[in-house]
């Protein structure tokens, strides 16, 4: 991609009733395939702290590690619009903290739109981060950041109650400025219900074919995940391919056929006899 899609080339993609791709990545390496292979969006999400550091939720995750890996997937991902995950205790301590780590995400890590995780008392929050000229991604229904306060995640909007909620809360949530929104374990009537009534583009990670955009992890994709989510789907099982590329290294090198003269640095051989004799008068002394 020669030029960078932006926010508003994807709201024209939804006004176009058009379908785009995203992906949750972590790394350079991961990041630049996902921008060769066209993807109009990379979201560097919290869940790095399960799927990279190998914690059970997503709460260890920082500021500061959040902030160093998106600064990575830009550098391999110079042309995909690039969102940025607000990770826990970063905007609920304070608009003031909300503000300031969210302009970190813009100013230091080249990311174009901060995603949120809101709930009703979390719209004053979208609009002054929105407010201060950054661009907001709410994230409703599932939200991870919750499960202190939950026995266990499911799925949300599965009731006319529930569904009524999040329905008027996407809608106060583009009220106060949320530029996208994201519905992460919804069921798939409600999502399709938020994503006609709502004029900015929904993404689904979840919740059912009927929003403008969905999103995957990578390693779901790939399918290196141990326990991916019912809604993940696999398009490669990579995870066999890697188990037997490092063990036919690890054989080689027990055996000693790794590494070989091919793969290894020679001394140019016009030096070779002069490090004979040098080698031959050291061991003389």
């Amino acid at each position: 991609m020669n030029e960078r899609i932006t926010i508003t080339d994807i709201q024209q993609i939804k006004d176009k009733g058009r379908r785009f791709a995203a992906v949750s990545c972590y790394d350079y390496t991961t990041a630049r395939l996902a921008a060769e292979a066209g993807v109009e969006m990379i979201l560097v999400g919290d869940s790095a702290a399960q799927v990279v550091l190998g914690h059970d939720s997503t709460l260890p995750a920082t500021m500061d590690f959040m902030v160093t890996i998106t600064e990575a997937v830009r550098r391999a991902a110079p042309g995909v619009c690039l969102a940025a995950d607000m990770p826990f205790l970063s905007y609920q301590t304070s608009i003031a903290d909300a503000v300031r780590n969210a302009g970190r995400f813009i100013q230091q890590a080249g990311a174009q739109i901060v995603k949120i995780e809101i709930k009703r008392s979390h719209l004053d929050i979208v609009k002054a981060v929105s407010d201060a000229d950054i661009p907001v991604m709410a994230h409703l229904g599932i939200r991870p950041q919750s499960v202190a306060k939950q026995v266990r995640l499911r799925a949300e909007g599965a009731t006319a109650e529930q569904a009524y909620e999040l329905i008027t809360l996407a809608e106060d949530a583009v009220r106060a400025g949320a530029s996208m929104v994201l519905l992460e374990g919804t069921a798939r009537e409600t999502a399709a219900i938020i994503t006609r009534r709502l004029a900015v583009p929904v993404i689904s990670c979840g919740s059912g074919p009927d929003c403008d955009g969905q999103i995957l992890i990578i390693n779901d994709i790939l399918g290196l995940s141990l326990q991916p989510p019912k809604f993940a789907k696999a398009y490669a099982q990579l995870a066999g391919v890697i188990l037997s590329a490092v063990k036919k290294y690890a054989e080689q090198v027990r055996a000693g056929r790794f590494p070989d003269d091919p793969h290894s640095y020679h001394i140019k051989s016009e030096q070779k006899a002069l490090l004979k004799k040098m080698s031959a008068q050291s061991g003389g002394q």
